[in-house]
């Protein structure tokens, strides 16, 4: 068991996985175990290990230094930074324990000086023999003139990484080789990363959540510009780590550290955990699988042990060890709930399997079942607990999984890069992956986490101040740059509604509006409510639109884009007279008189926009010079003339016009208009896919649908509505539109006062309802559903998840609704896995409505779904490749 666990520790990516396995490594390995320099010696001999050795060294005279510290805490922690790693101490470091500790021990200064002036000055030309291990000769050059040039190791890490065009990767030789000769008798640069937004962005943007200020000031000192001390560390497990009070806190960690995850297949000892496709975990792996079966052999010793408490039990081996077992593979493989996104076990399982197979003679003073277990699962709730019951059988889905996929789960690419799945599909003839691996950026010098290269992210501020954060771009090099900081949020700031404080963050309804107090701005929908008291008259006329406007369609065009139903709604939803006009948007041509100037060709770019259009515009054209310089990246779009184009810069360049995004399909040639759920008539089902506009009906758009259950009559009546698909569902229908479909619907409220915030610092541009939908597309890992959606007439953002395929399974409709709840529980917890991402930063609160599916037995087959039909033909190679791996 010693022996598999050393493989984990060496092969794990995780850093949950890493420190479990850490901290049990004692009990693990007991007797491998050196208790001392002297049982290092035994076996290790100086002239072969002088790393290791000199690290013993360093952190033996460390402490004899430190410890002159006393109980002054500043002061030890800058001392023991001196020590902390085998690169010279900079000035800054050893002026900030001068100052910190000058006053409290000559003793202290006296040891430090004696270490720091021992240390060897390295100078940089020591390592020119490295610039040879180089395969590059550009590169090789440029680390020359590096060398000799530059003296600050900073200078030398940035200089080589712009001169070679690459990242400092310990596999690659001419790193290796500076990282060899820090610890050589070749002394050379000592590699330290660049500066960065903190160590971990990502999981200091959890560190607001803590409810209590001991864990909140623990985990920015964790995570903000330096390292915290062993003790640290200590306090955070001790106080926080498995704290129920800090939920919030610690389930952002573990979204950063392990996000939620649909699919779990192939273990080889928690088996009744495959083959649950719709299913959602944290760590279904080889290692977490084998670490299962490595806690049950700790287990059948005797004892449980926990940082805060050892629980003792009877032996499992004969009591309940399936039971157990289902509780090993839990705290492992980590199942999550799609709302709470919770891991833990529920109560009534704990104090069951405690009762029955706890040792109760030797439970710790004053604990009994039910006290250990308000420790550890102090929740029955099954929306934030996982019940045992599950995982004590295998799954009854069989090779049924097939029909769902989870191509970047367990993750295929390399550590630097992003897995993405592919909805692109690949050229006739090329090699067809279900995915893509793309360049990323981390947030932060010890994350993990990725994000996409070329992205806006937002980050915490470097020292961790509360609502305090910065928009950083992810470059070419790797890390984030062009940092910009925001104006600082209040989230001290609470909302007052009906006589009661609401505190930053809390969600609630008001009548059949949700709300959420934001920054101590109360942020609700603007649905139109009937209340207890309306009269049948009322009731009658109510139609539920905005200021019960009647569901008359005579379109008018919004100077954000949007096409509103009548001038009524417009109206209502606060657009002045002049700021609207008769007809739909994308019936205007907005090149027409031409607005470019005469060296410059106007192109169409019909959007929506979320920003306020009287401070950043909402222009539906852009101006693009006749001579055009295109990339090779792949993007197909089709032109008016239906021919194929490698990207849409290649489609201007030849002086096309656009009709889609998308290959050019045989079945969009001949114009068959559709009524999308924005109002909009597209030429094609392909034009309105362009836009991520899913298909409400065939024909132009005739009918807007009414938000009213009492309304008998409506204009949707005339209405052919497509037939819903062939597995039946209890389906939805998106609001303003007229026809049922199976999916998952989000309806998203947002602060448009930061998205204002957001366009002034980046680049004073309009953002948009596709950019929106285009980032959540990336957070949805099924490539049998895929993202939709359109800005409501009641000013919400309205997210469709779809099934794609030709006949939706019942399995793939419940894929996308957990899809579909596992984004509203990341927006509405403000998870950095969502929140970290510019501009879903702004996105405040999610309703989510789903379509759960019902047996076919006995219900009658309709004709596929055309929509679908369609959609999958899209992409015709890749659902080959979704079909058939």
């Amino acid at each position: 068991m010693c022996h598999d666990v050393c493989e984990q520790i060496f092969s794990s990516k995780s850093e949950s996985r890493l420190k479990h396995l850490l901290q049990r490594a004692p009990d693990y390995c007991p007797e491998t175990m050196a208790s001392s320099k002297n049982d290092i010696s035994k076996v290790c001999r100086k002239e072969y290990e002088n790393a290791l050795f000199s690290c013993i060294s360093r952190n033996e005279m460390g402490s004899v230094c430190c410890s002159y510290a006393g109980h002054h805490t500043n002061c030890r922690e800058y001392c023991q930074a001196i020590f902390r790693t085998d690169s010279s101490p900079g000035p800054s470091q050893i002026k900030a324990v001068e100052n910190y500790c000058a006053s409290i021990s000559p003793q202290l200064i006296h040891c430090v000086n004696n270490y720091t002036q021992s240390y060897p000055m390295r100078n940089p030309t020591d390592s020119l023999y490295c610039c040879d291990r180089a395969e590059d000769h550009a590169c090789q050059n440029a680390c020359k003139r590096i060398l000799m040039s530059k003296k600050t190791e900073m200078e030398i890490v940035d200089g080589l990484i712009e001169g070679c065009k690459t990242q400092p990767l310990p596999q690659d030789p001419l790193w290796q080789c500076f990282l060899e000769s820090s610890q050589s008798v070749h002394p050379g640069v000592t590699l330290h990363p660049p500066p960065s937004t903190g160590l971990d962005g990502a999981k200091l943007h959890c560190c607001s959540k803590a409810n209590t200020s001991t864990c909140r000031e623990l985990c920015t000192k964790l995570y903000s510009m330096s390292w915290g001390n062993t003790q640290s560390w200590q306090e955070f497990d001790r106080f926080c780590e498995y704290n129920p009070v800090e939920v919030s806190m610690l389930t952002c960690l573990a979204d950063v550290r392990e996000p939620c995850q649909l699919g779990c297949r192939n273990l080889t000892y928690c088996t009744n955990f495959n083959n649950r496709p719709t299913e959602l975990f944290r760590s279904c792996n080889a290692q977490s699988d084998q670490g299962a079966m490595n806690d049950m052999k700790l287990w059948e010793k005797g004892s449980i042990k926990m940082p805060f408490i050892n629980i003792p039990v009877l032996d499992i081996k004969k009591c309940q060890p399936e039971m157990w077992k289902a509780v090993a593979c839990s705290l492992q493989i980590k199942p999550c709930h799609s709302k709470s996104r919770g891991s833990i076990i529920c109560k009534s399982d704990c104090v069951e399997i405690l009762k029955k197979c706890g040792d109760q003679n030797k439970f710790p003073e004053d604990h009994t079942a039910e006290s250990i277990c308000e420790l550890l699962s102090p929740t029955d709730d099954l929306e934030n607990c996982i019940p045992l019951d599950t995982y004590l059988r295998p799954s009854t889905l069989g090779n049924i999984v097939e029909e769902v996929t989870h191509p970047c789960n367990p993750n295929p690419c390399p550590a630097n890069e992003l897995c993405e799945v592919n909805r692109k599909g690949c050229l006739s003839g090329d090699p067809c992956l279900p995915y893509s691996c793309v360049q990323g950026c981390k947030l932060g010098e010890a994350s993990d986490f990725i994000v996409r290269q070329g992205t806006l992210i937002q980050v915490p501020s470097s020292a961790g101040e509360v609502g305090c954060y910065k928009i950083c771009s992810c470059g070419q090099s790797g890390l984030l740059e062009n940092c910009m900081e925001m104006h600082c949020i209040d989230l001290q700031k609470s909302c007052i509604v009906g006589g009661k404080r609401k505190s930053h963050g809390t969600s609630f309804n008001i009548d059949c509006n949700i709300c959420s107090c934001f920054a101590g701005n109360l942020v609700c929908s603007t649905r139109l409510c009937l209340s207890e008291h309306s009269s049948e008259d009322d009731r009658r006329t109510f139609t539920g639109l905005p200021c019960n406007c009647a569901d008359q369609f005579v379109p008018v065009c919004g100077q954000n884009g949007r096409t509103y139903p009548s001038a009524c709604i417009a109206r209502c939803v606060g657009l002045q007279d002049h700021q609207f006009e008769f007809g739909s948007c994308i019936s205007k041509d907005p090149c027409n008189p031409n607005p470019c100037p005469k060296n410059q060709r106007c192109i169409p770019k019909p959007q929506v926009c979320l920003t306020t259009f009287d401070k950043f515009g909402c222009s539906q054209y852009e101006c693009l010079p006749r001579q055009l310089t295109c990339d090779q990246v792949r993007d197909p779009v089709c032109d008016t003339n239906h021919m194929e184009h490698g990207n849409l810069c290649t489609l201007y360049q030849r002086g096309q016009s656009l009709l889609y995004k998308g290959p050019c399909q045989p079945f969009c040639r001949a114009t068959e208009p559709i009524c999308g759920h924005n109002g909009e008539t597209y030429s094609s089902v392909c034009a309105a896919y362009s836009d991520r506009v899913a298909v409400d009906y065939y024909g132009p758009c005739q009918a807007v649908g009414v938000l009213s259950e009492y309304s008998s009559v409506t204009e949707c009546a005339a209405v052919k509505c497509p037939s819903l698909s062939a597995t039946e569902c209890k389906p939805i229908v998106p609001p303003g539109a007229c026809c049922p479909l199976c999916a998952g619907m989000l309806r998203v409220l947002f602060d448009k006062e930061k998205l204002d915030t957001i366009a002034k610092v980046t680049n004073k541009k309009p953002i948009t309802v596709l950019e929106i939908l285009q980032k959540i597309r990336m957070h949805v890992s099924v490539p049998q559903c895929d993202v939709f959606g359109y800005f409501s007439i009641e000013s919400e953002i309205v997210i469709l998840i779809i099934p794609v395929d030709h006949y939706p399974k019942a399995l793939q409709i419940e894929a996308c609704n957990k899809e579909a709840e596992k984004i509203e529980s990341l927006i509405n917890s403000d998870s950095p896995t969502l929140a970290s991402h510019v501009p879903l930063s702004a996105l405040i609160i999610s309703q989510v409505q789903v379509s759960s599916s019902v047996t076919s037995a006995g219900i009658e087959v309709r004709a596929p779904c055309p929509f679908c039909l369609i959609l999958l033909s899209l992409g015709p190679a890749l659902y080959v490749v979704w079909t058939h791996n």
